[in-house]
């Protein structure tokens, strides 16, 4: 999926075996699952897309071609807002999880507020503090490890986890409840990074509308 349409036909010749998408449509190319797959097809894909926003689905049978087209869809709005010298290729088959979490926004929310209640009231330097520690932590991380990834001390750490032990009690020791902790928190995480990215292509064309308008005639 291609975020314009814009000299797509060349595109497609370029990648030699594949299918254009009709006109009216949201522009995307039908391609080989190999292309997407393979480290040459890969390399393929990102020489001829240089500077082009685009998603590329995952490998599936022709007749879940629809299924691959959503995922690519979804991941393109979520990572690459634009054309342009920052833009490039992703590929659904490195993204699954960020894409499982967020395929449905209003569950996500409901998770986050759920299981992120205890922390509803810090400030939110404080609330950060604390999520980046917890992260760090459910995914396997000792004092010295999250320590390191965060650059503070191992003290800091047994602190701050005195802290959040004190505000979520026994979920911390629930498997179930520390596994829809970390969701909660890894969804709350690639929301706040799709909506700055969402806000910084408003703030691009906004700039750009007002270095458009005429200046006026004295």
């Amino acid at each position: 999926m291609l975020r314009t349409a814009t000299d797509i036909h060349l595109v497609a010749s370029a990648l030699g075996d594949c299918l254009v998408s009709a006109p009216g449509e949201a522009p995307g190319l039908l391609i080989p699952g190999a292309l997407a797959e393979g480290r040459d097809g890969r390399a393929k894909l990102k020489g001829v897309l240089r500077h082009r926003a685009a998603a590329v689905g995952h490998a599936v049978p022709a007749q879940d071609a629809a299924a691959s087209i959503r995922s690519a869809s979804r991941l393109l709005d979520l990572t690459s807002p634009h054309d342009g010298p920052d833009a490039g290729v992703v590929f659904v088959d490195d993204h699954l999880s960020a894409l499982l979490l967020l395929q449905d926004e209003s569950l996500a929310h409901t998770l986050i507020a759920r299981r992120l209640r205890p922390l509803a009231g810090l400030t939110p330097e404080r609330c950060e503090r604390l999520e980046a520690t917890l992260l760090a932590w459910l995914g396997g991380m000792g004092a010295p490890e999250v320590a390191k990834a965060l650059s503070i001390h191992p003290q800091t750490v047994r602190y701050r986890m005195r802290q959040l032990e004190k505000l979520f009690g026994a979920r911390l020791r629930d498997p179930r409840a520390r596994f829809e902790i970390e969701m909660a928190l890894r969804s709350r995480q690639l929301m706040a990074g799709a909506h700055r990215r969402r806000a910084a292509v408003g703030r691009r064309s906004r700039a750009a509308t007002r270095l458009r308008r005429p200046v006026p005639r004295l």
